[in-house]
């Protein structure tokens, strides 16, 4: 089940129950540790995927953060709420990792934009419709993810936090510790590249572009891109991120921006399906269990 509690979208976040957590965590219990954790585990791996594209190296940049956080939790002093100090772990590592295959092969918007035009259309080879709907998703949606990766990594994740998550600038820039301002115009400079280049080379908007998803789509099965056995993004049982943000956006006064942003808000919000089995694996530790005195 996905789990929102606890996250940067919780607008009914109550830093207490987070703080008795670690407090009870402390003092040696596993199922407290294991709760602290997942409360967060979603969203940083829904913010992770953003960031890298590919789900496994999500997984494993995740488990990562999840790992610094439980072995740094003793440490933390209290000059910020926990879930600040939490999301200051997880959005630090993500910026500071190494660069990964998806983000070598998208060097920017210029070199993107001739890759795309150099891409054939092809009619998607599939009878069912019911089916060919779902590919077509896949393949707007891993299209839109990847085109993130044209910018650099700091505006990616303030734009996938301000427009895609609806994180106000006084929360994003508490977690990024900066000031709102900077924030806001951070954001402001991705919006108008990532917009700039979509509305240039994008069918979803501005009609006049030549490029569709359902045109694009067999070749994206054909370069091994999008597998119709085994979707990456396009679950219908999974919620949609806009389920949890859409009362959002009062900071986008831009009708048109808003449309955009919309565009990336409607894509899936994903459970790491084996995060679970990761975190119990990583609790019941050695080390873990040394380090909190586990019972």
């Amino acid at each position: 089940m996905i789990s929102m509690r606890g996250s940067l979208i919780d607008t009914n976040y109550n830093d207490k129950e987070a703080i008795l957590l670690r407090e009870a965590s402390l003092n040696g219990s596993s199922k407290a540790l294991g709760d602290l954790v997942e409360m967060h585990r979603d969203f940083i791996y829904n913010v992770v995927l953003k960031m890298v594209l590919n789900p496994e190296i999500a997984k494993d940049i995740t488990q990562d953060v999840i790992i610094k956080i439980i072995t740094n939790i003793a440490g933390f002093k209290g000059n910020s709420t926990l879930r600040t100090w939490i999301y200051r772990i997880a959005f630090n590592h993500v910026l500071s990792v190494k660069r990964q295959p998806s983000e070598q092969n998208v060097n920017n918007f210029e070199d993107h934009g001739a890759s795309w035009d150099a891409l054939p259309d092809n009619i998607l080879q599939v009878e069912n419709q019911a089916e060919a709907n779902l590919i077509v998703e896949e393949a707007k949606l891993g299209c839109t993810t990847a085109m993130l990766l044209c910018l650099d990594r700091q505006q990616r994740l303030i734009f996938i936090l301000g427009d895609i998550f609806a994180i106000n600038s006084t929360l994003g820039a508490e977690v990024l510790e900066i000031t709102p301002d900077n924030y806001r115009q951070q954001l402001a400079r991705a919006r108008k590249q990532l917009y700039n280049f979509m509305d240039k080379k994008c069918g979803l908007i501005n009609k006049s572009n030549p490029c569709r998803c359902h045109k694009k789509a067999q070749t994206f099965i054909n370069n091994g891109w999008v597998n119709p056995d085994k979707m990456i993004f396009n679950a219908e049982h999974k919620k949609r991120i806009n389920e949890f943000t859409r009362e959002a956006l009062p900071f986008i006064d831009d009708m048109l921006e808003a449309q955009y942003a919309e565009i990336y808000a409607d894509s899936p919000f994903l459970e790491p399906t084996d995060m679970k089995k990761r975190i119990k694996n990583i609790i019941q530790s050695d080390e873990v269990k040394e380090l909190y005195k586990l019972n």
